[in-house]
Formats: structure tokens, C-alpha cells, sequence
């Protein structure tokens, strides 16, 4: 799919990869894009710059979502392309309290499904349409400091597998976006972690790889390309994946 002519919904676009993406989908000729974030200031001045829409929206709330397409559809008529991009960094281990679990299952998962909901059943009658779901890297591989941050990850692509395997034949494009480390607030501090051991690329770069996987429809978005191999080896013998992770979690000294 191109994106010229297209609606665009960009959840998450106050700021890092959802500002890159609502700002290189109008350099691509979107019809309309409706930028929505929890930070009023920030989103609107995305909104403001591209000349989209701004909607302030707590995405792990179903009703907030729901309003979040219909705010789309009464000024555009259709949303085409739904990017639920919104992402939070509360990292734990099994005992991170479970406020911060559920927080992240909202965000990284909820969030996802509430778009299904709200999107796809438009979609289907279209027999068009485009949904690209934010996860991570570590949703294909792991995190090995927060299991917070990985499992909910984990799940983000499961889910995004199965739209792709049930809704897919039926006209609807589902992609999944899995970057390692980007330039973002969320790694602040990060630049010599472990998330960058294969490098730290900008925002406008994931929305570069994002734009050109959706017009070759692919399922992975992998900014990062090495990735595809680590889940080849990882597939490949799992048991020397784990000891392998085990011997990085060690080197960056958060091993148990």
C-alpha cells in the first residue's frame, strides 16, 4: 500500500517513532492524518506542523479508542491506515509490582486489540485497509532486563499474527513493527546498552523501513535487518540462543 491519498491514524505521535511516522506519512501524500497522544502539547504541535488532526487519547482505554476512529471518520469519512504505535518503558522482572504489569499489557497489548475492534470491521467491508502494530525487537527475541518489557512484547506480535492469519485473505494488511534501539526518550541514557550493541538509528528511519515495508506489504517491519537473522539462530537451537543471552545478560551486568 501507498500511503498518497490515504487516511492515517498514528497513536503515540507526540514524540519519537509516532512523530516520525505522522510526519513522513504527510510527506507521502496522506489524505489526512490524526495524530493522537496522552501529551496535549506535544501532539498538537505535530498536528499543527503537518496540517493532521490532533487527538488527545489514553489508548488503554477501549472508549478512548473507539472515539479516537470515529473522531477520524466524521472528518475524513474512513480511516485506511491504523498505526497503534504507543509504547511505555516500565522495566521489571517477575516482581515488578503488578500495577506496572498491567500497565504494560494495557499499553503494549490492549491498546492493539482495541484498534482491531474498532478498525477491522469497516475494514472488511472495504475489503481494504492497513493496521501497523508497534511491538520490538525483544517481541522476537527477548529483553534480558525486563520481562515486563518482553513478554508483553511477546504478545504484541502473537496478536499481530493472528489479525494477519484470520483478516489478512480478507483484504486487511497487518504488519508488525520490531526495532531494536532508536533514538527516542524512551532510551535516553541508553546509547551504550545492550538494546544498541547492533546500533541506535533515528526515528525517521524506522518511518523510512515502515513506509517501504507497507508498500511491499510485508508482515515484518525490521529496521534493524540482523534481527531476521538472530530469529533464524534463535529457531535454529534454542538452547544456544539461551546461553548466549544468558553470557550478554552477564556482560551488561544485570545477570542473576
Amino acid at each position: 500500500m501507498k500511503l498518497e491519498g490515504k487516511v492515517a491514524v498514528v497513536t503515540g505521535a507526540a514524540s519519537g517513532i509516532g512523530r516520525a511516522l505522522a510526519r513522513r506519512f504527510a510527506a507521502e501524500g496522506a489524505a489526512g492524518v490524526v495524530c493522537a497522544d496522552r501529551e496535549a502539547a506535544g501532539v498538537e504541535e505535530v498536528a499543527d506542523e503537518i496540517g493532521g488532526v490532533a487527538v488527545v487519547a489514553d489508548v488503554s482505554s477501549e472508549s478512548a479508542v473507539g472515539s479516537l476512529v470515529s473522531r477520524a471518520d466524521e472528518r475524513f469519512g474512513r480511516v485506511d491506515v491504523f498505526c497503534s504505535n504507543a509504547g511505555i518503558a516500565l522495566f521489571g522482572d517477575e516482581h515488578a509490582p503488578d500495577d506496572d504489569w498491567r500497565r504494560s499489557w494495557d499499553i503494549h497489548v490492549m491498546a492493539h486489540v482495541y484498534a482491531a475492534r474498532a478498525v477491522i470491521p469497516g475494514r472488511i467491508e472495504r475489503g481494504s485497509g492497513y493496521l501497523v502494530n508497534t511491538s520490538s525487537a525483544a517481541g522476537l527475541l527477548t529483553h534480558i532486563h525486563s520481562a515486563t518489557y518482553a513478554v508483553t512484547k511477546h504478545a504484541a506480535v502473537a496478536f499481530a499474527e493472528y489479525l494477519s492469519i484470520r483478516y489478512g485473505p480478507r483484504g486487511v494488511r497487518i504488519s508488525v513493527l520490531c526495532p531494536q534501539a532508536v533514538r527516542t526518550a524512551m532510551t535516553a541514557g541508553e546509547e551504550d546498552g545492550v538494546a544498541s550493541v547492533d546500533g541506535m538509528i533515528e526515528a525517521e528511519e524506522v518511518a523510512d523501513c515502515v513506509v517501504a515495508t507497507m508498500e511491499r506489504e510485508e508482515f515484518l517491519i525490521l529496521p534493524h535487518p540482523v534481527v531476521r537473522e538472530y530469529v533464524k539462530r534463535k529457531a535454529a537451537d534454542p538452547d544456544r540462543w539461551l546461553r548466549g543471552m544468558s553470557r550478554l545478560a552477564q556482560e551488561y551486568g544485570k545477570g542473576g
